[in-house]
């Protein structure tokens, strides 16, 4: 099976012209992305959903059981990016391990991540900004704001249908033209996009402390009701299942590794650094949450939030959450867009998508030409199609990159254990294992529609790849050139 070496990779990186992208990325840098795209409104609904349902006040537990789920891909992570600081993440890694059609699986599946999580997200943007002009008394038409297949019944009787997510779209095309400009700007606003959001979950923190009932907190874990699952330690489990998706997105920040400076030093700490901020800030947030209120405040509930918020005199804070999350998903977008690029700049520079792709814009260094593409495909996907069609994909394939990272570093760590790594994964094989063991399992609970959806997903892009991509790998060409003539 094909496959790129490590040396070849390596010396990619190395190169610095204008037909490479530019290294202007630290540490700072890095962690703000991995803490932009962790923190998205998730935070503020499923540790309701994981304390009322499940682990009760002990979802501060479940958090860090999902954080050192999480961690072991992570560590993977930290490792190859260290080792072969290119663009494209889990698909460059995969193709060294793997070879390259797995490598097309893991890219077109990145796509599956990347850009529908980002349409996924702004349609959700465009309802909460709905919400929150509602708040300083504006109406946007429904007809502006859902989808061609989305109706209601106002108040009078009368069917509205929707025409398009205009403000879906727009937030997309926004934050496209922005990280056109190139990546510096981007990751400063971002930074900023990220301090804000940071410091509101901050603001929670502090103001609801001093209000805290310990009382909420007996019993800490809830005695089990009888089935899995349903409070007790099998709750904790449980919880940490729900509140794991939370954490999804850390490894976007490995798609940046070719636009960083030091990459063999900072790319470990972006990576693991932003996953323990986080970690730190949802366990802080969920222990003031759930002594506010008592966890069975918050069944049913569609804000949980806005319950443990009633508990204080600052009622302006739902005001503030609703910001926050309109903050934070604007983050979320700006990375996944960037991530998508990323991948599809690599896939295109080894010859298995167009070249458009991996053209850089003369005067940003940016792939230009594919951010425009892909920045009005989902847009378009944003504005036409209805979220419930979209949800659930994002999670799938995240984890089936993660499976792919944490084999890939067992089969290099056996085949060419010589390679000098500036970070290696600590305690191998146990640590890659757990993480391909904990992402199975929660490929596992996924529904069977999302599967069907993957496979279908990844038929089409086995499709594409043996009509285009194989006919034009770089690789392949290289190594038919390289035999010797008969």
């Amino acid at each position: 099976m094909l496959k790129k070496s490590i040396e070849k990779l390596q010396q990619e990186a190395s190169l610095q012209n204008s037909d490479t992208l530019k290294r202007s990325l630290g540490p700072v840098n890095l962690i703000a992305i991995g803490i932009g795209v962790i923190i998205g409104a998730g935070l503020f609904s499923l540790t309701g959903i994981a304390a009322a349902n499940n682990a009760g006040p002990a979802v501060t537990l479940s958090f860090i059981i999902a954080a050192i789920g999480c961690a072991f891909s992570a560590l993977c992570y930290a490792e190859f990016a260290a080792m072969v600081p290119v663009s494209g993440s889990a698909y460059t890694y995969a193709y060294a391990t793997l070879g390259e059609v797995f490598a097309w699986i893991i890219g077109w599946d990145l796509v599956l991540e990347y850009a529908v999580g980002a349409a996924t997200v702004a349609i959700s943007w465009s309802q909460y900004l709905a919400r929150f002009l509602e708040k300083i008394h504006l109406q946007l038409p429904y007809e502006l704001i859902h989808s061609p297949f989305e109706t209601a019944i106002a108040s009078d009787g009368t069917v509205l249908r929707g025409w398009l997510n205009f403000p879906a779209a727009l937030i997309v095309l926004l934050i496209t033209a922005l990280i056109i400009r190139g990546v510096r700007k981007s990751a400063l606003f971002n930074i900023i996009v990220v301090a804000l959001k940071v410091g509101v979950v901050l603001l929670f923190v502090a103001l609801g402390w001093r209000y805290i009932n310990p009382a909420h907190y007996h019993p800490y874990i809830p005695a089990n009701t009888g089935s899995f699952g349903a409070f007790g330690w099998s709750g904790v489990l449980r919880g940490a299942g729900v509140v794991f998706f939370v954490f999804i997105g850390f490894d976007i920040v490995a798609t940046m590794a070719q636009e960083t400076k030091n990459p063999q030093r900072n790319m470990p700490i972006g990576i693991i650094g932003s996953l323990l901020i986080c970690t730190l800030l949802f366990v802080l947030f969920g222990y003031v949450m759930t002594g506010l209120a008592s966890y069975k405040a918050f069944k049913d509930s569609a804000a949980p939030v806005a319950v443990a918020i009633q508990q204080t005199p600052y009622e302006w804070l739902s005001f503030v959450i609703i910001l926050a999350i309109l903050i934070g998903y604007t983050s979320v977008i700006l990375v996944d867009l960037l991530g998508q690029s990323r991948v599809f700049y690599s896939m295109s520079r080894d010859g298995l998508l167009p070249r458009l792709f991996s053209r850089l814009h003369p005067r940003f260094s940016t792939p230009s030409q594919a951010n425009t593409v892909l920045g009005l495909f989902i847009a378009l996907f944003a504005a036409f199609v209805p979220i419930q069609v979209v949800g659930e994909m994002t999670s799938i394939g995240t984890l089936l990159a993660f499976v792919m990272v944490c084999l890939g570093v067992l089969i290099l760590r056996r085949k060419q254990p010589e390679i000098p790594r500036p970070f290696r994964t600590p305690w191998v094989p146990v640590v890659p294992v757990l993480g391909i063991i904990t992402c199975l399992v929660m490929m596992y609970a996924l529904p069977w529609e999302t599967w069907l959806r993957l496979l279908l997903w990844l038929a089409a892009g086995m499709l594409i790849y043996w009509l285009y991509g194989r006919k034009h790998s770089k690789l392949r060409r290289e190594s038919i050139s390289e035999q010797p003539e008969t």
